[in-house]
């Protein structure tokens, strides 16, 4: 499956953004699909994740309440949808995609898009 990311952009602090990942080339419902992120000089951490069907998520701690993530299966797309947004929320975003078991560790996911960049000014 190749994954396209898009949405990023520069924001304020406290304001909103939504990324979309656009999902072509299998069966999109097939997989489980994540959303990790990586700031400036650091290492790739998990963000959301959201099962086949669309009816489990996980959020790291760090923004929940905040940030939703859903999946429409007929687009072959998953959206992260991110409010109240910090300047620690900037970094590089990216969706991921696995086939097998419902879980966030990085290693174990498959397909990968391109990502995009967040950034949130104070």
């Amino acid at each position: 499956v190749q994954l396209q990311a898009s949405g990023g952009g520069l924001v304020q602090d406290g304001g909103s953004l939504r990324l979309s990942c656009a999902a072509s080339g299998r069966t999109f419902s097939n997989y489980v699909v994540g959303w990790f992120r990586q700031p400036p000089g650091l290492e790739r951490e998990f963000v959301a994740v959201i099962s086949r069907s669309g009816g489990s998520t996980y959020y790291t701690e760090s923004v929940k309440g905040r940030f939703t993530i859903a999946r429409d299966n007929v687009k072959n797309t998953v959206y992260l949808q991110m409010n109240s947004l910090k300047p620690e929320d900037t970094a590089v975003y990216y969706c991921a995609a696995k086939d097998g078991q419902f879980n966030w560790f990085h290693y174990d996911y498959d397909y990968w898009g391109q990502g995009t960049l967040v950034t949130v000014s104070s």
